[in-house]
């Protein structure tokens, strides 16, 4: 993250994503998929890192190789061909909100007083000499002797998919495929993200 100042002088906390150049490799219809889509290629690849099914189809569309696909819905057979390059100004340039998915920083396995702000169970007196950082009770009995699904307890903490809702688009800046967005998006520095307007 970054920040900028704003037109009435306020120091605003921003965040850079360089959008594009995605080059469109495959365009489905509802003839022939079923629904319409576009696909969208990005980050280029070696040819020697991607197996045979990938070169013929990045060569049906023109182009070398690339590390991130995506599809998005939407009908795009009259605007849209196979092999077209689309920028950041070309599809940002006259929108002033974005939404912004990723995946979240994984912070591998967590106890519950970190991963659902639970308190321990309380103080160190009456034997409590191992206790402070766990779960306490569970809360089942002889009915229904089991663990209900979806109980709050230890584990897997981020590595999800999050999704970012009316991020303001501050500044485009189309030399470079940068975008400028205020506030902050979900994953680590260098990571992929989708943006959809």
């Amino acid at each position: 993250m970054t920040s900028v100042f704003g037109a009435d002088g306020k120091n605003l906390p921003c965040t850079v994503i360089e959008a594009g150049p995605c080059v469109v490799t495959q365009i489905r219809t509802v003839e022939k998929d079923g629904y319409a889509a576009v696909q969208l290629a990005y980050d280029e690849k070696k040819e020697a890192r991607a197996n045979k099914a990938e070169l013929g189809h990045f060569k049906k569309a023109g182009t070398t190789p690339k590390y991130k696909l995506a599809e998005f819905a939407a009908d795009f057979a009259q605007e849209l061909k196979l092999g077209d390059t689309l920028t950041v100004a070309d599809v940002f340039a006259e929108t002033p909100f974005i939404d912004v998915v990723g995946t979240s920083k994984g912070k591998g396995f967590q106890g519950v007083v970190k991963r659902h702000h639970f308190q321990g169970v309380g103080g160190t007196t009456h034997g409590q000499h191992n206790r402070l950082r766990h779960p306490g009770s569970l809360g089942a009995c002889s009915w229904p002797s089991r663990v209900f699904p979806g109980m709050r307890m230890a584990g897997q903490m981020g590595n999800q998919r999050v999704k970012v809702f009316n991020l303001e688009v501050i500044k485009v800046i189309p030399e470079n495929n940068l975008l400028v967005v205020k506030g902050s998006v979900p994953g680590a520095k260098g990571s992929y993200l989708l943006l959809e307007d």
